[in-house]
């Protein structure tokens, strides 16, 4: 009951990257690169393990990017033929690679990855993929007919790479959609549909990702303007209730979102965030529970899993950790009152 997970993205140590950015610089190249991931990944999913999270995952130290790490291995994009977009219905703008032809992966993905996180872990192990809605809204389109038949091809290509990384023995395949917060409507339409597309004949539990974004200017920014409460979950959550995703991951702590909207996810496992990855501040186990207990009001004690509220690779390690400690201090004390 109440077990922790994280939404997927930890900070990379020095080492390995430029330190507190969301699109570092590796510090290193060619053989000695791949050894700084392996290492990195390994203490990953060790720092987790003693921050007591339940439900971890590889920390995505091998990608600069959530969305990009997955494309780098695709035929099809251009990434010398860059595009400045707004993206996020223009919240800001990026020098986007081109789809320039049909889409296709080179081969396994994240395979080695995934691989090394399952036979250095005996903990249940997520492991995180871009979803469809969130990749056709970060690259240029110079070949499909539209952003929707674009999607469906993408979520082909994320169904070759999920039912490997099932066979590998992953335990949960999560796919990032902070997308599904900005265009509703359609998410709530083509948007599932691409996610359908993406998880079929997937054998592990699936879960989907939904958040305000990562602690950045743009998203604070963004926020600040949504008003009094952030009801934008109100338009999707139904319709992830009739889909056949698994879980649902939201954001919730120091948000402005009703909490009575979870109840709309009624059947879906809810991955409420308790951990705010836009402040330092620390959050104490009290703060922690809090935010449990408001969501056990709505969803049922079996089916909720602390989580964050975002990734953490923007933030210092040492302040991730520490808010990784609290998570599951949070989570002890509220299993604790059962």
């Amino acid at each position: 009951m109440l077990e922790t997970t994280i939404a997927g993205s930890l900070p990379k140590p020095g080492w390995l990257a430029e330190t507190e950015k969301l699109w570092p610089t590796w510090r290193q190249e060619g053989e000695a690169l791949a050894a700084a991931k392996r290492d990195a990944t390994i203490l990953a999913l060790k720092l987790q393990e003693d921050a007591g999270i339940d439900i971890v995952t590889d920390g995505e130290m091998s990608r600069q990017h959530f969305v990009h790490g997955f494309l780098e291995n695709l035929d099809g994009i251009d990434f010398a033929k860059k595009v400045r977009m707004g993206i996020r219905d223009n919240r800001y703008e990026a020098d986007c690679p081109s789809v320039t032809g049909p889409l296709k992966r080179r081969g396994s993905v994240h395979a080695t990855e995934a691989r090394l996180a399952r036979a250095h872990t005996s903990r249940a192990l997520k492991f995180t993929l871009p979803g469809p809605m969130t990749i056709v809204d970060t690259v240029a389109n110079a070949h499909y007919r539209d952003r929707i038949e674009m999607a469906m091809a993408f979520a082909d290509l994320l169904n070759e790479e999920a039912r490997e990384l099932a066979a590998i023995g992953i335990d949960v395949i999560q796919f990032d959609e902070p997308a599904f917060n900005v265009y509703m409507a359609e998410a709530a339409g083509w948007g599932i549909e691409a996610l359908h597309r993406a998880i079929d004949g997937v054998s592990c539990k699936t879960a989907v990702h939904i958040c305000y974004g990562y602690g950045i200017k743009a998203n604070i920014d963004w926020k600040s303007g949504l008003g009094a409460e952030w009801r934008q979950y109100e338009k999707v959550f139904p319709a992830l209730a009739a889909s056949r995703i698994d879980q649902v991951s939201l954001e919730c702590i120091n948000s402005r979102v009703p909490a009575e909207l979870m109840a709309l996810l009624a059947g879906k496992d809810v991955l409420v965030g308790a951990i705010d990855v836009a402040t330092d501040h620390v959050e104490t186990p009290d703060e922690v529970a809090a935010t449990i207990d408001g969501a056990l009001k709505y969803v049922p004690a079996e089916r909720l899993y602390p989580c964050t509220n975002c990734g953490m690779a923007p933030l210092s390690t040492e302040l991730a950790y520490k808010k990784l400690t609290a998570l599951s201090a949070g989570a002890a004390l509220v299993r604790g009152r059962a």
